[in-house]
């Protein structure tokens, strides 16, 4: 008999503290590569993080940084030179990878083009032997998961993109893997039909209740898919949260510049004061620090440099910045470049010491926005955000 498919009931994204029972954990993890040229190239640099049961756990970052290295060595298909992967209570980097009980997705399909949709889903379970009677119950079971079930006698080449990758997902489903890994599934698809596998894979994993750990380079996918990701660079991730943490707190300079769009600009604190700008902003020991940009009035930040003329690093967000009263004139300067984009207006203003600005206007759109016209800018204060002294390099 098999074993009804799991439900999860509740919010949109799973808290990762009511599932803490089978965690995934690498601890100091290190995987070190040589070139042709014989340097050697730290892909996986000391890195130690949790992943919870029922967790979609999305790891993001650009090419080479290291995502999908940590992924092979989690199924198996590369060994750590250093450190250990535990799931529960067992380690599991010491298994061959069909004795890990994890399966993995990758964006080539991997389908087998002789078989049937159903065959391909069957395969896993056959070669384990299961009774006949298991297997067509479970393929039933996967194909209704997956919304197949009319194309089960239809050949890999008979089907769309999307099509595919849903046999290649109920494949590796087939087996109730305790973590599914997925090594950018979704590259190969047009938007259109990537951003419905997007919504397609959140079902799967919340119907489920199956771990998934999932690699891109996209920020749109990471975003809206995952219930925490970690941005990786350069061997390690950078900065571990949920996708609001991620996009509204940044860590580091270079998580707020690879999540979408941002703004950077260069301060000088001027003192320390009472409340100065909009609001308020006291950190825990109740100081504050007051900064100038260009044309702009003064705006308290909470103090993350340690004495007035330090330089800080602000980001903001352009859909943060309005051209209308409301918040706090931070700035002005001069329109320099303008583009419709049907929903909005993508505009560029520079300031006086010449820093450049994005923003986005949304409708209506004022006549009188041109370039070369001088604007000024305002902003919740909060939305402009100091990097801490650490993290601006």
């Amino acid at each position: 008999m098999t074993t009804p498919i799991p439900t999860i009931s509740g919010h949109d994204r799973i808290n990762p503290a009511d599932s803490p029972s089978t965690k995934l954990t690498i601890s100091g993890a290190r995987k070190t590569f040589v070139t042709p040229e014989k340097t050697h190239v730290n892909a996986i640099d000391d890195v130690s993080f949790s992943i919870n049961q029922g967790e979609f756990f999305v790891m993001l970052g650009p090419s080479g940084c290291g995502k999908t290295t940590l992924l092979r060595t989690i199924a198996g298909l590369d060994s750590l030179d250093e450190g250990e992967i535990h799931l529960g209570k067992q380690r599991i980097d010491n298994l061959a990878p069909h004795a890990r009980p994890v399966n993995t997705v990758f964006q080539s399909y991997a389908l087998f083009p002789h078989l049937t949709v159903a065959e391909n889903i069957a395969f896993g379970l056959e070669m384990e032997r299961r009774p006949k009677q298991e297997v067509h119950q479970r393929v039933q079971e996967m194909l209704e998961l997956v919304q197949l079930q009319e194309m089960a006698n239809r050949k890999p080449a008979q089907l769309s993109g999307g099509q595919q990758q849903r046999v290649a997902l109920a494949r590796s489903l087939a087996k109730q893997p305790q973590v599914l890994l997925l090594d950018e599934p979704l590259a190969a698809l047009d938007l259109k039909l990537r951003r419905g596998m997007q919504s397609e894979l959140k079902r799967l994993q919340r119907t489920t209740g199956i771990t998934f750990v999932f690699v891109t380079h996209d920020q749109e996918e990471a975003l809206s898919m995952g219930d925490r990701i970690a941005v990786f660079n350069q061997g390690r991730p950078e900065q571990i949260g949920t996708p609001e943490e991620i996009y509204e707190k940044p860590s580091s300079r270079f998580v707020a510049d690879f999540i979408g769009e941002t703004n950077f600009v260069e301060a000088q604190v001027e003192r320390q004061a009472g409340a100065v700008g909009a609001e308020r902003a006291e950190n825990a020991e109740g100081e504050r620090l007051v900064v100038t940009l260009p044309g702009g009035d003064p705006v308290t930040l909470t103090k993350t440099v340690p004495t007035p003329g330090d330089r800080v690093t602000l980001t903001i967000r352009p859909e943060r910045i309005r051209l209308t009263p409301g918040g706090v004139h931070f700035a002005t300067g001069e329109i320099s470049r303008l583009v419709y984009m049907g929903t909005d207006l993508r505009c560029t203003v520079t300031l006086s010491d010449g820093t450049e600005l994005a923003l986005r206007v949304p409708p209506p759109f004022d006549e009188g926005y041109r370039p070369g016209s001088e604007v000024k800018l305002y902003a919740d204060a909060e939305s402009l955000r100091p990097l801490a002294p650490e993290a601006q390099a």
